[in-house]
């Protein structure tokens, strides 16, 4: 499991009880709601709808970097990595190595291969260079191609796995170790709650929130790439049958059109308590539900409960290699 859904979801208030079920279900009916709303439709291959409305905060790939070795020439070098990066090629880089079961240094080279990462990079300063990547997928073939355009600027990059924020972000500020794949939103707001801060910082509006974390982060000693396309956060997906049947790309024409009874959300238990879920939907779309399905936390019930068409609209995360 990435790290953004719980970093998301424990923005909202902490020790909120889960939410009721009803029966051996795990469902949970509103007291009322208007409209008629949409039933499920199942189907093998799903679609992420656009969040139009920037409900979610923006989790962008971004490199962190120790100021310390940031120079010109080792920021660029990233930028070619955040440049090539959309969501819908971090997804297919995550089924290469999840679903595939490809080696992330493997998926990193083809893709490298491919998007052509080390051709025009200039050479910097050299020297060595330790990359962090976090334990699962996506971190570590973030980091291999970190590797891929450091070593083409002429420095001695390695990748080692590293844990938790909580711990490396001390050993990336020391410059134990010097580059790390990020996110955003998430990493802002950490760096946010260490300063005591008590407003996030991040939103939805990727420029915005880079702009505070290249502040707030400076002040820490760290340097930054590009944002990339790419994002790996809290979404909402319905099956491409459903989406082609009612002429859904967004989650506002979702709200136009399928807000009501028929209508069953699926997602974690705190869904219906949490602002960047169901809470989230009713007061950013106005969209109202008949039933909630309560399901695992964007794992693979939650995409079964899609599939099965269990669920209507279901809690996902975006770069989800099974999306692909």
């Amino acid at each position: 499991m990435r790290a953004t859904l719980g970093v998301l979801l424990g923005l909202a208030t902490v020790g909120l009880a889960a939410c009721g079920e009803e029966g051996s279900s795990g469902t949970q009916a509103p007291a009322s709601v208007s409209g008629a709303g949409c039933a499920p439709v199942a189907g093998d291959k799903l679609v992420l709808l656009t969040d139009d409305k920037q409900l979610q905060q923006a989790d962008n790939i971004i490199a962190a970097v120790n100021t310390k070795v940031a120079d010109p020439a080792l920021i660029a070098a990233l930028d070619k990595v955040s440049d090539a990066l959309t969501t819908e090629k971090l997804i297919q880089l995550n089924k290469a190595v999840v679903v595939d079961r490809k080696t992330s240094k493997v998926v990193a080279e083809d893709f490298a291969k491919a998007e052509n990462l080390t051709t025009g990079i200039e050479k910097g300063k050299g020297g060595a260079i330790k990359i962090g990547a976090a334990d699962f997928a996506e971190s570590a073939t973030l980091g291999a191609l970190y590797e891929i355009v450091l070593d083409a600027a002429g420095y001695d990059a390695t990748v080692q796995t590293i844990g938790k924020r909580e711990v490396y972000y001390g050993q990336l500020t020391k410059g134990d170790i010097q580059v790390v794949p990020e996110y955003a939103a998430s990493i802002t707001e950490h760096i946010n709650g260490l300063n005591g801060g008590k407003e996030p910082l991040a939103s939805g509006d990727v420029d915005k929130t880079v702009a505070a974390l290249k502040e707030i982060g400076g002040k820490a000693g760290l340097s930054f790439s590009k944002a990339s396309k790419a994002a790996d956060q809290n979404a909402f997906a319905v099956t491409t049958a459903f989406a082609e049947k009612n002429g859904i790309k967004t989650l506002s024409e979702f709200a136009a059109k399928c807000s009501g009874k028929d209508t069953v959300l699926g997602g974690p238990a705190e869904c219906p308590q949490r602002p960047f879920c169901q809470i989230g939907l009713e007061k950013t779309y106005n969209i109202q539900v008949g039933k909630f399905v309560s399901l695992d936390a964007g794992g693979p019930q939650s995409l079964d409960a899609l599939k099965k068409g269990t669920t209507t609209l279901t809690l996902v995360l975006s770069s989800d290699g099974s999306l692909g």
